[in-house]
């Protein structure tokens, strides 16, 4: 509820009885997410690790003692969730342990692919739904969330001097990462964050 508010209260519209493995599936990925921001790359890699054979554990039915664990474990049984959806997860979130900018946009939206996307047909799965528009507009949103959710930690992100944002734009735009360190306000530095922001209104127009 506190790492993922806006995440909470979507999962407050959902049936009923799907809330309690729609909280399991977002406080995994909160899990996932603080291990991402660790600042020491090894610690970040041990938190994967124990995710990682979690989720393993998990489906050998003998999940680790932790809290989160316990209750994916009880929603992977109860709606027979895939595995694969998770590992992606993992997997993705131990990449972007390298700390380091996208080189372009197609490479942020396989980030945002293999996390948020991913996180979501988990969620179409509990719900029962298995089709395959349904996954394509999954697809879309998710690329769009994580373009998202990218922009809007780019002012976090530069307090602590680092920037992700997409190289091949900011380098188009003549923009450096320098310029968003700094906060600069120039036409060329609103451009950049224009042209992010416009790619994720394009998956939302699918």
């Amino acid at each position: 509820r506190k790492r993922d508010y806006e995440g909470f209260l979507c999962s407050l519209l959902l049936p009923a009885e799907s809330r309690t493995s729609a909280f399991a599936l977002r406080a995994f990925n909160v899990e996932l997410a603080q291990a991402d921001s660790i600042t020491q790359k090894t610690t970040g890699l041990m938190r994967m690790q124990f995710w990682r054979e979690a989720v393993e554990g998990i489906y050998c039915d003998s999940p680790p003692h932790q809290p989160v664990a316990t209750e994916l474990w009880k929603a992977v049984k109860r709606h027979n969730l895939t595995k694969m959806w998770f590992m992606k997860i993992v997997d993705e979130r131990e990449k972007n342990l390298d700390d380091r900018a996208y080189r372009n946009i197609q490479e942020l939206e396989t980030y945002a692919e293999n996390t948020q996307s991913a996180l979501l047909y988990l969620t179409l799965e509990m719900l029962g739904v298995r089709d395959i528009h349904a996954d394509h507009a999954a697809s879309h949103i998710g690329k769009a969330q994580g373009i998202v959710t990218c922009l809007r930690a780019t002012p976090y992100h530069s307090t602590r001097q680092k920037v992700f944002l997409p190289m091949d734009i900011c380098m188009l735009r003549g923009v450096s990462q320098e310029d968003f360190i700094r906060g600069k306000q120039e036409k060329n530095v609103r451009d950049v964050i224009y042209d992010i922001a416009s790619q994720a209104h394009i998956h939302l127009e699918h």
